[in-house]
């Protein structure tokens, strides 16, 4: 096997250990985290080499998610209103890093927006304004996995919109995202860049991956072949809409795991937060009445256990 084949090879067995470690992440999930990291360190005690990165990984993660948990207390109780933006080409890990976002916060404060392709109605309307309906009150973090940017993107590319369309969106969104910082909403928009040998290799794990086929749509397949009609529109929009107000911010993101810890660092950098001190909550006990009996469930109201 040339060199070559060995590195595929090697990618394709990274690419399903971070299957392996999402559904570890999700098995973990009603655990504590100090739990967690006691146990990953009790791994790692073991000296086994082949999991210490995943060990150092999952570490650090935990250690984020600890710190997001704080950020959104202090959201919630200074009633800040934060956007974040996630965009990148197809396959860029962009809902991976969502996911792990939002994997331990409270879903009334921190809420994805991924909206479906507009509507006859929503045609006819300004292009922002079914993005304005799920910005956030005070509060809130609202996470956009991919946003008005559509526009300058697959949108562009596709043929979606006219050439004035894309030139009207570039005067506005600045203007748009000015009026949204001078209204006290933060923005902050990231960008996760994949190289060309990257996607290909995500989009052949995604084809050969019966629980991942579902990713890939049409149109996920057409911005393949057109990598560098993206490339150029990405380049445009980048250098049209980098502004102080709300900057670009490019997360390397060939290596999944190091782009969600870095895209979470950055975030977490962003704000001078503190920790809300809260009571401690007392469990009451529970009320019991001698006149009160559980009533028997039908039998054939019960799951069978097959398990």
């Amino acid at each position: 096997m040339n060199p070559v084949s060995d590195d595929l090879v090697e990618r394709i067995r990274r690419e399903l250990l971070d299957g392996y470690d999402e559904e570890l992440e999700m098995e973990i999930e009603d655990r504590s985290v100090d739990q967690a990291l006691s146990e990953i360190d009790a791994a790692e005690r073991q000296g086994d080499s082949e999991h210490t990165e995943r060990v150092a990984y999952f570490k650090q993660l935990f250690r984020l998610q600890r710190e997001l948990v704080k950020l959104q207390d202090w959201v919630a109780e200074t009633k800040q209103k934060v956007v974040i933006v996630f965009e990148g080409r197809d396959a860029a890990g962009k809902g991976g890093a969502i996911k792990r976002i939002t994997q331990r916060l409270n879903p009334r404060v921190c809420r994805v927006v991924a909206l479906p392709a507009p509507n006859d109605r929503e045609r006819t309307q300004w292009y922002f304004q079914r993005y304005v309906s799920q910005l956030p009150a005070g509060g809130e973090i609202v996470l956009f996995d991919r946003s008005w940017y559509n526009r300058a993107g697959v949108e562009r590319v596709m043929g979606f919109c006219s050439e004035d369309e894309v030139e009207e969106f570039f005067r506005s969104v600045p203007e748009f995202e000015r009026m949204l910082v001078r209204s006290g909403i933060r923005v902050l928009k990231y960008w996760f860049s994949i190289s060309d040998e990257e996607q290909h290799l995500r989009f052949l794990g995604r084809i050969h991956d019966p629980l991942k086929q579902w990713k890939l749509s049409p149109m996920d397949l057409e911005s393949r072949r057109r990598w560098e009609d993206y490339t150029r529109v990405k380049e445009d929009m980048l250098e049209r809409t980098h502004i102080a107000e709300a900057p670009w911010w490019i997360v390397q993101a060939d290596d999944k795991k190091r782009a969600r810890l870095n895209c979470i660092q950055h975030l977490l950098d962003q704000f001078d937060y503190t920790e809300v001190q809260r009571p401690a909550v007392l469990l009451p006990q529970r009320e019991r009445h001698a006149d009160y009996a559980r009533r028997p469930v039908p039998a054939e109201m019960i799951v069978p256990e097959r398990y």
